[in-house]
């Protein structure tokens, strides 16, 4: 028996996972610049804000606040998500490729 012949029934599963993965990253990264774009927005608004005199901001304790946060965040978030993304797959190979070429696009 051949290599082609024994990946044969392995095909539908693999390119399931693929495409499911690919999808999911192309939505996480699509949500992402949403969510990048309203923290911009945001910080723009507190910055006219902070410039008319209508509020005054404590950047440095702000970032005390957020930076720890943040670390910690960004690892425990992307393990979370990957773990939640992967739950109960057969093909979960497949779809964390697909999931990082889904990230990676245009």
């Amino acid at each position: 028996m051949s290599v082609p012949d024994l990946l044969r029934p392995l095909l539908p599963d693999l390119s399931i996972g693929g495409v499911l993965g690919f999808c999911a990253g192309f939505a996480i990264k699509k949500v992402g610049r949403v969510m990048i774009f309203a923290l911009g927005a945001l910080f723009v608004i507190v910055q006219l804000l902070a410039y008319f005199g209508f509020l005054s901001v404590n950047w440095g304790r702000v970032q005390l606040i957020a930076e720890p946060w943040l670390k910690e965040g960004a690892q425990q978030g992307s393990a979370w998500l990957l773990d939640v993304l992967r739950a109960n797959l057969p093909f979960g190979g497949a779809f964390v490729a697909g999931l990082m070429l889904g990230l990676r696009t245009r």
